[in-house]
């Protein structure tokens, strides 16, 4: 099984999310308002709460998920060493499975990393 091509998963998502931000704007809003309070800086940085939903993600099993949270850890300037410590975490917690999908998230990692040409 090879990884997805994350920056299409993640723009095709996107596109399919956009119907429900039409027919369930309340529930959609809420949910963009809770990520926002969620990820705020606090105790916790942005880029740590960030790690920390990767972490989630790759043991929940979920391309999109890995997607965007390594978009954004990139974009926040997240090294390849921070994004591995929290995969070995997500790996400990999840087991095989999420060994599976932390090699997703290298994969995500790397896509998200080169430079766009100008």
């Amino acid at each position: 099984m090879s990884a997805p091509n994350y920056k299409q998963l993640t723009q095709t998502i996107s596109a399919h999310l956009a119907p429900l931000h039409k027919s369930q704007p309340g529930v959609m809003k809420g949910f963009s308002d809770m990520g926002k309070a969620a990820m705020a800086a606090g105790a916790l940085d942005a880029k740590t709460k960030e790690l920390i939903a990767l972490a989630v993600g790759v043991a929940a099993r979920c391309d999109g998920c890995i997607g965007f949270h390594v978009k954004a850890l990139v974009r926040l300037g997240a090294t390849r060493s921070e994004v591995d410590d929290a995969l070995g975490v997500a790996i400990y917690m999840g087991g095989g499975p999420s060994a599976m999908y932390a090699a997703n998230a290298v994969a995500a990692y790397n896509e998200f990393s080169v430079p766009v040409a100008a």
